[in-house]
């Protein structure tokens, strides 16, 4: 089926219909859930007072956005400004090196909110790999890599690196594992693309200009050394017209966006309700499915907006970050699931390209993302719910390409040739929506808890079968479709059809035209030729799906 595969309007109007009205649907249970509920003894520890005028509480469960807008939106506001501030200073002083200005400020920030002992130990390890990278061996590369990062994950080897950070600072915690984890991993890409290096080695002050860039320090998101690289050293300074006015323009939308997550968390206690099992025993199926639900397009949206603060000041250096992952809302296969685009791209790179090639051979497939997913884990830090959530994401990708390679073959690709392409849409749609719903399972698992994914899932499945189950089904199915229209208006924009032949002039209309029109026959025959030797579009070249 071609991915321009087109439905009629009356049959996308009414999946629009149906999948705006189960959400308002959706959002009244959780509503009327989190109201009833903000008094228990449970929420006294994550709902906090909010609008006091209003009388409405707020939910504070996710510390990660509390810190970031709430609790130390000052420090980092700070800090990011600073760098702004000297960014811009060194552009227009020494624009030949500004990457400089950059590592110092880096450096100058790192020091003074962790201490020089946590400096110390950054060094080290980057001075570690560099010296490794010279070899320009990449399997030895990747394994002292993956060793240093599992420093961080094992005892007793956190405690040790932990006793080198200083000071009362209270994200002191936070920032060390997240300024140690991301340093192994860009130190890891600089001695990768340092083994591709043909001519010589790059110097270990392009490691430290790379690493101590301090809007991508702590919390990322990665980008690989060859395109910072390139773009940190870029002498060209010049702005395409408009582009400041979309950076303008993105930094409105995240501040708007951190004004609409703020406002829900005071009417749906999203983050709050499902760590409370007991109350999730007694709640309705739609209130249940919907919280499963709007947890994965939080967790997007709370990725998207820290991301793109970061990636608006990096913007603002000339320097064209990572984009924001892609919404769980428009995903209904596993090859595009992911919430951070930068380690994404990092392992697609490293690990699961270059180990599966082409992406064809099935025994191939399944030592890349097995290796993938290994990495993964050794990122996000090994317990029950991680080795649980890569097991069935690393099986569902891989299934994916199992089903595809079977569904290619005879007779299932006749049948679909040969029958209309709006009915293979139709069909496959029904197919997404079973690999929807797996997405989500397999991931609430990472995002909340193994308990809260099993009751969702006894509860759709099981328990609410078959009404709960055919309604939900059908509301996702409504929801493929409507991805699936955008992907075809996205693709019209991409790659547009090919305009129709020019009609030829009829005998009829010839001998019914006046006498000068012979003499204008002459000027017009080229035009017939070349239209009607114009090549009519061949069906069978449209894209793949």
């Amino acid at each position: 089926m071609g991915i321009k595969a087109a439905l009629p309007k009356y049959e996308l109007y009414f999946y629009n219909t149906v999948l705006c009205l189960a959400l308002f649907w959706a959002s009244s249970w959780i509503l009327d859930l989190s109201s009833s509920s903000a008094n228990r003894k449970t929420f006294r520890t994550s709902v906090k007072p909010g609008w006091y005028y209003f009388g409405r509480k707020m939910d504070t469960a996710d510390f990660e956005w509390t810190m970031w807008f709430s609790t130390f939106k000052e420090h980092i506001l700070f800090a990011l400004s600073g760098h702004v501030l000297f960014a811009k200073i060194g552009s227009m002083l020494a624009p030949q090196y500004r990457s400089l200005v950059y590592m110092a400020y880096g450096l100058l920030a790192v020091w003074t909110s962790m201490g020089w002992t946590y400096v110390t130990l950054i060094l080290s390890h980057c001075i570690l790999l560099y010296s490794i990278s010279l070899v320009k061996i990449r399997w030895l590369c990747f394994v002292a890599g993956l060793c240093t990062l599992a420093t961080f994950k094992c005892e007793p080897f956190v405690s040790w690196q932990a006793g080198f950070v200083q000071g009362d600072f209270e994200l002191r915690h936070v920032l060390f594992y997240g300024g140690c984890g991301f340093t192994i991993m860009r130190c890891m890409s600089f001695a990768l693309e340092n083994c591709e290096r043909k001519d010589g080695n790059y110097s270990i002050l392009e490691l430290l200009k790379y690493n101590f860039y301090l809007p991508f320090f702590y919390f990322g998101p990665i980008m690989t050394f060859d395109q910072f690289y390139i773009q940190a050293n870029k002498q060209d300074l010049t702005r395409k017209e408009g582009d400041m006015w979309n950076i303008r323009l993105q930094g409105l939308i995240q501040l708007s966006s951190i004004i609409v997550v703020d406002v829900l968390f005071h009417f749906l206690y999203i983050l709050t309700i499902p760590s409370d099992l007991k109350l999730l025993k007694h709640a309705s199926d739609w209130a249940l499915v919907g919280l499963a639900y709007f947890n994965l397009v939080y967790d997007w949206v709370k990725a998207a907006i820290m991301f793109g603060v970061i990636n608006t000041v990096s913007r603002l250096d000339h320097l064209d970050p990572p984009s924001p992952p892609k919404c769980i809302t428009m995903l209904y296969v596993f090859a595009e699931t992911h919430f951070d685009r930068g380690i994404n791209e990092w392992l697609c790179k490293y690990v699961y390209d270059h180990l599966g090639g082409k992406h064809e051979n099935v025994v191939d497939e399944l030592v890349a993302t097995l290796c993938t997913f290994g990495v993964t884990t050794l990122w996000l830090g090994p317990c029950q719910a991680v080795l649980v959530w890569a097991f069935f994401n690393c099986f569902g990708l891989n299934f994916e390409l199992w089903t595809a390679r079977f569904f290619s073959m005879e007779p299932f690709a006749s049948l679909e040739a040969a029958m209309p392409e709006a009915t293979s849409r139709r069909i496959r749609a029904a197919f997404n929506t079973l690999n929807f719903w797996s997405i989500v399972l397999y991931n609430i698992l990472a995002l909340n808890s193994l308990d809260f994914a099993k009751l969702v899932a006894k509860r759709l499945l099981l328990k609410g079968f078959p009404i709960t189950t055919i309604t939900a089904m059908f509301v996702t199915y409504c929801l493929i479709q409507v991805i699936k229209e955008r992907e075809r208006r996205l693709a019209l924009i991409d790659d547009p059809d090919p305009l129709p032949p020019a009609p030829l002039q009829s005998a009829a209309t010839a001998a019914d035209a006046p006498v000068a029109a012979p003499a204008a026959a002459p000027a017009a025959a080229p035009v017939a030729a070349s239209a009607a030797a114009q090549p009519v579009a061949d069906p069978s070249k449209e894209k793949a799906e």
